[in-house]
């Protein structure tokens, strides 16, 4: 087990007092550290909003990439090196807004990533908007009148798409997210951890306590099978009144990375300097 304060830096958070994102550092750093992982084999990949400022506050390989576009930087980041963890850290607006059709398709790729969706329900970093996850009928700046727009549901939509390991964890359990976060590191295959993380400043509907009253912890659920996909269906759909967190399902799936002919000599950055070579002659000769 390595030592949770490697991750440490003294650049402190601008998250506003409260924020579950502070949780959500603190559930990664242990997760990293409980898996006996360090600084220089972690690389953290993130977009633009406030949950996606995370790899400011660790110590650690870090990607801070265009709004919506972490996910297949963080795929070509695997591609070249396998042996990095490769985490990738959104909010619900960088993921599932304007990320959603990398979103859709890294689910049915399948690399071997862990993408934590700080899910607020809100564009905290832009002053309230709603977000692809609101209610319906939320009030927002930008819906003064209610949206009138349905939510996304994650769960529901990562399950159709083919992800290998669904989950769901809660800011204001940290210990709990932090188990649920090293299950996904330790998953082979894309892992989605949602995180309900509260905005304290602009969302007052879905605070902690709205939370606590309704998430139950699917461990706690006799004979739930996580690998039984119509069970996780069901378990998917639920919201509003009861909020399953932990892991919702789990596959086992060859990874994208593991299906690439080109590397099956190696991932990149361990290929052969004539390899290299005839890879960029190949290439000139295309562009002759």
């Amino acid at each position: 087990m390595s030592d949770m304060k490697l991750f440490n830096i003294d650049e402190k958070p601008t998250w506003c007092p409260g924020c579950g994102d502070f949780a959500i550092l603190a559930a990664l750093k242990l997760a990293l550290s409980g898996l006996d992982l360090y600084p220089h084999n972690t690389m953290l990949v993130s977009g633009i909003g406030c949950g996606s400022k995370l790899p400011y506050y660790m110590k650690a390989n870090a990607f801070d990439t265009l709004h919506g576009r972490a996910l297949p930087v963080a795929t070509g980041i695997k591609l070249a090196n396998h042996d990095l963890n490769v985490v990738v850290i959104s909010g619900d607006g960088d993921g599932y807004g304007i990320g959603g059709n990398h979103f859709m398709h890294v689910m049915r790729r399948n690399p071997d990533l862990t993408h934590i969706v700080e899910n607020n329900q809100v564009y905290g970093l832009t002053k309230g908007q709603y977000s692809p996850t609101s209610d319906k009928g939320y009030i927002s700046t930008t819906s003064p009148d209610g949206s009138i727009e349905i939510m996304v549901n994650p769960m529901a939509v990562a399950l159709a798409g083919g992800a290998t390991f669904v989950g769901r964890g809660f800011a204001g359990d940290p210990k709990h997210l932090t188990q649920l976060i090293m299950k996904g590191i330790r998953h082979k295959g894309y892992a989605l951890i949602d995180v309900l993380q509260p905005c304290v400043t602009y969302n007052k509907i879905n605070t902690y306590e709205w939370y606590k009253q309704r998430a139950y912890k699917l461990d706690d659920e006799e004979g739930y099978d996580a690998t039984d996909y119509e069970s996780a269906w069901r378990k998917a759909r639920e919201w509003d009144e009861r909020i399953p967190i932990g892991v919702i399902y789990q596959e086992d799936r060859l990874t994208y990375e593991a299906q690439v002919e080109e590397l099956a000599d190696g991932p990149l950055n361990r290929t052969s300097p004539h390899r290299d070579r005839e890879v960029l002659d190949s290439i000139k000769l295309e562009f002759v």
